[in-house]
């Protein structure tokens, strides 16, 4: 029990637990932002031209029993929405944050290919070592 103890302590008290732990909580807190916008702005919005509740969609089975189907056609269309929403809030902030950033410039090349074998030999050669081949 002690050594399961203290694996549990080690398990814990390492960095990567830590950074999941927030996050979690970050993303449980953004969570609550995106619900908010599709909710709250994107649906209505959508309400104005298209109906989109399907809620008294139902397949009824025995008895009072049934399927309530246009409760998942909701379900699956606020997660595409709210997918679509999160993607563009994520490819924005990509583009906000690679517009301070230097593209690098492309390394200079340090091999070449021999003309007459094909192999792959260093830049500044004048032999191939391959073929032996000598090089202009």
């Amino acid at each position: 029990m002690k050594n399961f103890m203290k694996e549990f302590k080690e398990f814990i008290s390492r960095g990567n637990v830590m950074d999941m732990a927030v996050g979690i909580i970050i993303g449980g807190a953004f969570t609550a932002i995106v619900n908010s916008l599709v909710e709250d702005i994107i649906n209505p919005l959508l309400g104005c031209f298209v109906s989109m509740d399907f809620s008294a969609w139902k397949i009824p089975l025995v008895g009072d029993a049934a399927l309530g189907i246009g409760n998942f056609i909701n379900a699956i269309i606020s997660f595409l929405i709210m997918a679509f929403i999160l993607f563009s809030i994520i490819k924005a902030m990509n583009k906000a944050a690679s517009i301070g950033k230097k593209e690098e410039a492309p390394a200079a090349p340090t091999t070449k290919m021999c003309p007459y074998c094909k192999s792959e030999i260093a830049i500044e050669a004048t032999r191939c070592p391959h073929c032996t081949s000598q090089l202009d």
